[in-house]
């Protein structure tokens, strides 16, 4: 498998851009989307496109739901009943300040952001190892830790993935507590006479005259998303942003944006219905399907310290074109791990 990567530093952020085709065995795009674990916001664009496929919107309605859980005490996550009950794996990730990390008196690490005056501590907790050894004293530590040394509580969000149970068990389990059912927040529309870029699947880079880069679509993207207008008026004084040359103007594109709490497995069954978008001959040569993760979450991808005070972006983009070519974007901030 040929894979084209280009990195771009500014102040604020790491983008990195690679190419490859959905069909390669070592294509790792699925694993990036299980990865990347907080969502909050998907969005998909579909150029020369008026009405959504009946597949595909139910699977926009079918993206819910997630809870919200008030004032939880922590100590409630490493109780061998919450193990038991919703976690099958993972880890409990704490981001806590130095005066929060010295009461808990929990082990951790600092910060690698910290810088020369150590302001923040990553404390983790292995969740099933936790659960196999109740009559540890590490556990005994942590619990003593959480229920009376350092008794936190904090706002959840909470998502369910699918295995079979019921739904209301999440609701059933926190009814002690304030837990709320949500549904993402769904937008659809179409946006007419639209300026897109030119491009080709074979040259992320862009090719002079011919077309446009990887990293100026990622920017077209964001202004659109943003309903900002492309034509950089002399009158318009909110944006002075015009699309990237070359482009072209389309009729019609459906736009459709997602927000909440979205699970990965939900974005990868997204991926794979918009892959079949071109099964059959379409006049779009390209789609797009971004994702951005919470701002304040302590992670990006997989266990890699997230960053928030300077911005928090972490977000990932797949521009799939009709010949199941494929470009992926991944942006973090300027505090965080270059994305995987």
């Amino acid at each position: 498998m040929a894979t084209l990567h280009r990195l771009r530093e500014v102040p604020r952020h790491l983008l990195v851009c690679e190419k490859s085709n959905f069909g390669h065995d070592k294509s790792r795009h699925r694993h990036l989307v299980e990865t990347h674990y907080h969502n909050y916001r998907v969005s998909f664009l579909i150029p020369e496109c008026g009405i959504l496929s009946k597949e595909l919107k139910n699977l926009v309605m079918e993206t819910g739901p997630y809870y919200f859980v008030k004032n939880l005490p922590l100590h409630e996550l490493i109780t061998h009943e919450f193990i038991n009950t919703f976690v099958k794996k993972g880890k409990l990730i704490l981001s806590l300040d130095k005066d929060t990390y010295e009461e808990t008196g929990l082990q951790g690490r600092p910060s690698q952001y910290s810088g020369r005056k150590i302001m923040k501590f990553i404390v983790s907790i292995d969740l099933m190892d936790l659960s196999f050894n109740l009559n540890s004293k590490k556990y005994e530590r942590i619990s003593w830790s959480f229920k009376e040394k350092k008794p936190l509580k904090f706002d959840f969000l909470l998502a369910w993935h699918h295995t079979g149970a019921e739904e209301s068990t999440m609701m059933s389990y926190f009814s002690n507590y304030r837990i709320q059912e949500h549904q993402p927040k769904i937008a659809l529309s179409t946006v007419t006479e639209l300026p897109c870029p030119v491009l080709r699947s074979s040259a992320l880079r862009g090719a002079p005259e011919e077309a446009c880069s990887a990293p100026e679509l990622l920017d077209w993207l964001g202004a659109v998303f943003s309903h900002a207008e492309l034509n950089n008026e002399p009158n318009n004084f909110i944006s002075t942003y015009c699309c990237p040359q070359p482009s072209t103007v389309v009729a019609k594109a459906y736009l459709c944006t997602i927000t909440g709490f979205i699970l990965p497995e939900k974005i990868c069954l997204l991926l794979e219905q918009l892959c079949r978008y071109f099964d059959e001959p379409k006049l779009a040569p390209w789609i797009t399907l971004s994702v951005q993760g919470f701002a304040d979450s302590p992670v990006s991808w997989r266990e890699n310290e997230h960053g928030f005070r300077k911005g928090g972006e972490h977000l990932y983009n797949f521009v799939i074109f009709n010949n199941q070519d494929y470009w992926l974007q991944m942006a973090v901030g300027a505090n965080d791990d270059c994305p995987p």
